[in-house]
């Protein structure tokens, strides 16, 4: 074999003209392939087909913007998520392990400070809720608990001028306030718990014993996955200077998106339509004879399948093992039929279904975990004191 079919970490960052870190950010967006060095899993080799591609494209720095802006290469520097051969870590800590063994509360204060240590972020008392939330909340029940975030937090944001202070320490009260407050309208109650999942817990499964762990699990997997469509929209909003009231918001509406968060309803919809687990391969496969896709089911950045999906399902199982049967029903029937492994979306449904969790309870989940990402992103933007402003090329007429 030509010795030179792959390169070293090494070798491949030296011909790219990049850090280590940087060449594995590639790999994780499947730009280069890599694969296990005489079978030791920790030492991998590089394919020198990819690099020499990469190296082209990196040659034409127009193309390569353009691509950045579709899954490409990395446009901005972030010091809070790395995924990497498969693994996702907030600041060197593994995602999985933290799920496991942390509260969302302290991975929050990991991802806006870096560090466990000094004093928890949440070691506050709680505030009341603003006067405009008491007003509005009795006319709101007609919404899910994630249009209710929508249309809240620009009330609060209104109301609360200490948002206008962006120095690190201020963003990180705010944050903690805005959390809390999409936690108790989530849950529709009054009073918060001691934690963000304990509050979840007493409005949607009070008799659940499990509930807490596992809607902390959730939040925990949620909370960030590096820059995408609604990070990045939440870093612009920050970088013109808005309040986190505003970059909440817009990552919500970015999240909404049905490729986005908004894909956990198509996976629902799924649910409901295969009914029974003896029914799965026959609508999964009807869906691929129509031409059209399984939601929930293949995630770029996990070729080997998603990590979060597996810890948030294996957990589930070993609390009610037999609730999980239409799931894994489908998830047999879409290995079978694509080869594809379930993402966090189903992980996420399989959830709310076993749980008997309210309407939109995946999208909430996912939006309450991922709102300490967007702070954490916008702690960032707001210190590099620099505005987002892409320029388009310009092809009319």
């Amino acid at each position: 074999m030509n010795p030179k079919s792959y390169y070293t970490a090494e070798e491949a960052a030296a011909v790219l003209g990049i850090s280590i870190a940087s060449l594995y950010a590639y790999v994780s967006r499947g730009l280069i392939r890599s694969e296990a060095s005489g079978g030791d899993q920790r030492k991998r080799r590089y394919s020198a087909e990819d690099v020499l591609k990469l190296k082209e494209r990196k040659e034409k720095p127009e193309k390569q913007i353009e691509n950045a802006l579709h899954f490409g290469t990395p446009i901005l520097e972030s010091a809070l998520t790395l995924i990497t051969d498969g693994v996702c870590y907030y600041r060197g800590h593994n995602v999985l392990e933290l799920a496991q063994t942390h509260s969302i509360e302290s991975v929050a204060a990991l991802l806006w400070t870096g560090s466990f240590e000094g004093t928890n972020p949440f070691d506050v008392p709680p505030e009341p809720l603003p006067e405009t939330f008491q007003q509005i909340q009795p006319h709101l029940s007609t919404l899910t608990p994630f249009e209710a975030f929508q249309v809240l937090l620009p009330l609060a944001g209104a109301a609360d001028f200490t948002a206008y202070d962006t120095r690190p320490e201020a963003v990180i009260r705010t944050g903690v306030r805005i959390l809390r407050w999409m936690a108790l309208t989530a849950a529709r109650i009054e009073s918060p718990g001691t934690t963000l999942a304990r509050t979840i817990q007493a409005g949607w499964a009070s008799n659940n014993p499990h509930a807490e762990k596992l809607f902390n699990m959730a939040l925990v997997l949620c909370a960030d996955h590096e820059l995408n469509a609604s990070s990045f929209t939440a870093r612009c909003v920050a970088s013109t200077g808005s309040t986190p009231y505003a970059v909440v918001s817009a990552g919500l509406a970015a999240l909404q998106g049905h490729k986005h968060g908004g894909h956990t309803e198509r996976v629902e919809a799924l649910f409901r339509e295969v009914g029974e687990p003896q029914f799965a391969h026959a609508v999964l496969a009807g869906r691929l004879k129509r031409g059209e896709t399984i939601p929930g089911f293949g995630h770029r950045l996990y070729p080997d399948g998603d990590p979060r999906a597996q810890v948030l399902l294996a957990a589930l199982e070993e609390i009610k093992p037999d609730a999980l049967a239409l799931t894994y029903a489908i998830i047999e029937a879409a290995e079978k039929l694509t080869g594809q492994q379930p993402t966090i979306d189903t992980a996420l449904v399989t959830l709310a279904q076993t749980m008997k969790l309210p309407p939109a309870a995946p999208i909430t989940l996912f939006a309450l975990g991922r709102t300490v990402g967007w702070i954490g992103h916008a702690i960032e933007q707001y210190q590099t004191d620099r505005m987002i402003r892409p320029r388009a090329r310009y092809v009319g007429t």
